[in-house]
């Protein structure tokens, strides 16, 4: 991956990266188009789809109801007959008025029919929070649809992870839940961290599902984490090293298919781990690869921690949602209980 950045000083950000690649899919193929709430017109509330419309018209990139239920499915539908919809639900946090087509029909229809239909969709997504938009447009959930079997899920930390992952997405003949942070789009009323913004090839690349990126090597401890945690994972970890702890950051980037090989590989080399996610502590994907990395690596582990959002609702107030929402202090403070 670095080979590929430093090829390029063209910088994106992620919305943009993401927007050029379903753009260089669409015109390689009439069989992609894009379908959700506010993705026309407005060109996605987090800049997901801006400039598509002026692109490739209303017949292939459609403002759709308000009803989940009926657009997921058509997409579903769509999907089976042989085109490849790429289906934005607004918020992730609306998957449960429409989690039927999402579960019983996209993730299953393949295993259903035996193998007679495909269904080659993306699901796109907003999650997370950080601006104070309350309990019900601030979740994250990524631990609920890698646990539900039938779909890919991947989540993109970075402009050039974003691209690469987009492509692969919307070639994959299975369906995909592509999971992108809000806080790292780059949009204008919402400024991004340091970091998603990135150099990106001009030329289509994918990246491939299964490959988690070391975005910092350590000798001392071992991050795990996933989309704006990275950035908050990296701060901690530059914080650290005037204290003399190496921290090792890795990005899962996709949660189906889970490397547990660098995550094993990883631990071994540190002997600690600490996962942070944006999710909800019981039940998800930090308990997850908490899990798989005592089942491979139990004899190499002297400590574990787990730094994430508490079992109750998302604040809507800005200081409540800012002290339940883990920052980068609260990783290095982590860390350092760990080294202690």
């Amino acid at each position: 991956m670095a080979q590929a950045q430093e090829a390029t000083e063209r910088e994106l950000t992620m919305s943009r990266a993401m927007v050029e690649a379903i753009a260089a899919e669409m015109e390689a193929s009439d069989d992609v188009f894009v379908m959700g709430e506010d993705v026309a017109d407005y060109g996605g509330i987090f800049d997901s789809t801006d400039g598509l419309l002026e692109e490739f018209g209303r017949d292939r990139v459609m403002d759709v109801p308000i009803s989940e239920t009926s657009f997921i499915g058509a997409a579903v539908g769509a999907a089976q007959a042989g085109m490849r919809p790429i289906a934005e639900l607004m918020f992730v946090d609306f998957f449960g008025v429409c989690m039927d087509q999402i579960y019983n029909q996209m993730a299953k229809n393949t295993y259903m029919s035996g193998g007679a239909v495909n269904v080659p969709m993306v699901l796109m997504t907003a999650v997370g929070g950080t601006y104070n938009d309350a309990a019900q447009h601030s979740q994250t959930l990524y631990g609920t649809f890698a646990h539900l079997p039938g779909m890919k899920v991947v989540v993109p930390s970075t402009a050039y992870d974003a691209k690469g992952l987009m492509h692969a997405a919307i070639r994959d003949d299975d369906p995909v839940v592509y999971l992108f942070h809000k806080r790292l789009m780059g949009i204008g009323w919402m400024p991004a961290p340091e970091g998603p913004k990135t150099p990106v090839p001009e030329d289509d690349y994918t990246v491939e599902f299964g490959e988690a990126d070391v975005k910092r090597e350590g000798e001392d401890v071992t991050v795990v984490t996933l989309g704006l945690h990275v950035h908050r994972a990296l701060a901690a970890a530059e914080e650290l090293a005037d204290e003399g702890i190496d921290a090792e950051v890795v990005d899962l980037r996709t949660l189906v298919p889970l490397d547990t090989d660098t995550v094993e590989s990883s631990v071994k080399k540190t002997g600690r781990l600490v996962v942070v996610d944006e999710d909800y502590r019981s039940f998800g994907v930090s308990g997850e690869i908490i899990a798989q990395a005592t089942e491979c690596a139990l004899d190499d582990l002297e400590g574990v921690r787990r730094v994430t959002m508490p079992d109750a609702p998302i604040p809507y107030a800005r200081p409540l949602e800012r002290e339940v929402n883990p920052d980068a202090d609260d990783i290095a403070d982590a860390i350092r209980e760990l080294q202690g």
